[in-house]
């Protein structure tokens, strides 16, 4: 079983070089304000969880004003202390606002993790459709009783003889009538003889009068006349 290996990925290297240099930067902000000690580690993982919990929450539940606010707050927390330990501000000598929100940073932070963690995601306020009530079915009307006639007895048929029928005389069976000739040229019937014999050299067996047809691509009763020609 090979193991899988292991591969650097970019925006995971980037993301690990900015979340340590805004570690460091919160860390020296805080020690600036007189935070030392332990207390000065604090407060960077204080800002980066509140960070990550706002973005957990609009990811899971969607955007809401409370995710969106807390997740505000600690992006300015954190942006700010880059900006601060840049050179803009005196960190030898803090200004009293900086160390009042660093001060009040931890009661912040605990109120806003306890709001995400605690607080229900927001749900549509819009009620559910009543349900249509079925129609009251339509009572069924009784039917009423058809009135049935009694039988009346048809009357015994009489016997009436028949009549003496005449002998039937035999019906001639009438004459065929021979279909008129049709006139075949002497050229097509040489022709047609010439596919009969060469249809029975090959097959050995006379034309018929389809194939006889098919072969010279005249009409039904002119195929039927060159036939009887040649036969």
């Amino acid at each position: 079983m090979t193991r899988p290996s292991l591969r650097v990925d970019a925006v995971l290297v980037q993301a690990v070089i900015a979340g340590a240099l805004s570690f460091a930067h919160l860390h020296d902000l805080a020690a600036a304000a007189g935070q030392d000690g332990w207390k000065a580690w604090a407060y960077p993982i204080s800002v980066d969880l509140l960070l990550v919990a706002a973005w957990r929450r609009l990811r899971t539940d969607g955007p809401s004003r409370l995710a969106w606010c807390w997740f505000l707050i600690a992006l300015v927390a954190s942006l700010g202390a880059n900006v601060a330990t840049a050179g803009f501000l005196d960190l030898d000598h803090p200004p009293a606002l900086l160390r009042l929100g660093v001060a009040g940073w931890p009661a912040l932070a605990f109120l806003g993790g306890t709001l995400l963690a605690h607080s229900p995601a927001g749900r549509s306020s819009t009620p559910p459709a009543p349900a249509t009530p079925d129609p009251d079915p339509t009572p069924e009307t009784e039917r009423e009783p058809v009135a049935v006639s009694e039988a009346v007895p048809a009357p015994e048929p009489v016997a009436v003889p028949a009549p003496k029928e005449a002998p039937a005389l035999p019906i001639a069976d009438p004459a065929p009538v021979p279909p008129p000739a049709v006139p075949v040229p002497a050229a097509l019937v040489d022709h047609a003889r010439k596919v009969a014999d060469d249809h029975h050299a090959r097959t050995g067996s006379r034309i018929d009068t389809a194939t006889l047809r098919a072969r010279l691509g005249v009409p039904p009763h002119l195929a039927d006349a060159i036939a009887a020609q040649l036969a």
